[in-house]
């Protein structure tokens, strides 16, 4: 079960969506959150449920899916601290997730009901447009990813990948970036098949652009990575 505490923002903490507030403002929005954890590999939010919650992550990483009617896991976004789930709730009409979101590491979000988030987005019209701002990022996120599913081979994609991953979510560690990932979820996150996949990292492995480890790889030369993908 998520732990929960009093709100807060840490300090250093930047996100998109609380810029242009004043001070008041902020505080009134910490006051209606409630602050949650969530272990790793907890799905915060289901496609095609109610959206019935508003969440500012705070620490840790978390990433977007789908699961097709023939049960296929799909990958999209990863996204960390002060970046948004939830954002249907915001909306007048009530509305569901389109995507599901599980969260990749220990993470800690703010949260807030659907009336509360409704409430304040009346209060403080900055915020919708702040949510809106977001919302276009993250379809130049998928713009990006469309267009390199059409132009771009396999190996070019999952290069881009990593390379937004390890600057994302990488961990900076003696040797390079070690980054969380698995050879399947590289694949769909990639849109490509296992087998590519398998083929592609052995490859890169030999190259000595990274080194693969249990559930993670070592990045130790993103330049390499693009070395054969043309």
């Amino acid at each position: 079960m998520p732990a929960h505490g009093i709100a807060a923002v840490p300090a250093g903490l930047h996100s998109q969506f609380l810029e242009g507030l004043t001070p008041s403002e902020r505080r009134t929005m910490l006051a209606a959150a409630t602050k949650r954890q969530f272990a790793a590999r907890s799905v915060i939010t289901n496609q095609d449920h109610p959206a019935g919650h508003f969440y500012l992550l705070t620490k840790g990483f978390a990433r977007y899916f789908i699961v097709t009617k023939e049960g296929k896991k799909l990958l999209f976004q990863w996204i960390g601290p002060g970046d948004l789930l939830g954002g249907r709730s915001a909306l007048s009409k009530p509305s569901c997730y389109l995507f599901s979101a599980e969260t990749i590491t220990d993470t800690s979000a703010l949260v807030w009901d659907r009336p509360k988030i409704r409430s304040l987005v009346s209060r403080f019209p900055r915020l919708l447009e702040n949510a809106l701002l977001t919302a276009s990022d993250y379809l130049s996120w998928h713009l990006t990813s469309y267009v390199g599913l059409a132009c771009y081979t396999p190996r070019h994609r999952m290069a881009e990948v990593l390379v937004t991953l390890a600057r994302t979510i990488g961990r900076q560690v003696p040797g390079g970036v070690e980054i969380q990932i698995t050879n399947e979820e590289l694949a769909s996150a990639a849109n490509v098949t296992p087998f590519t996949t398998s083929r592609v990292m052995s490859q890169w492995q030999r190259d000595r652009a990274l080194v693969k480890r249990r559930g993670k790889l070592l990045l130790r030369s993103p330049e390499r990575l693009f070395l054969r993908a043309i």
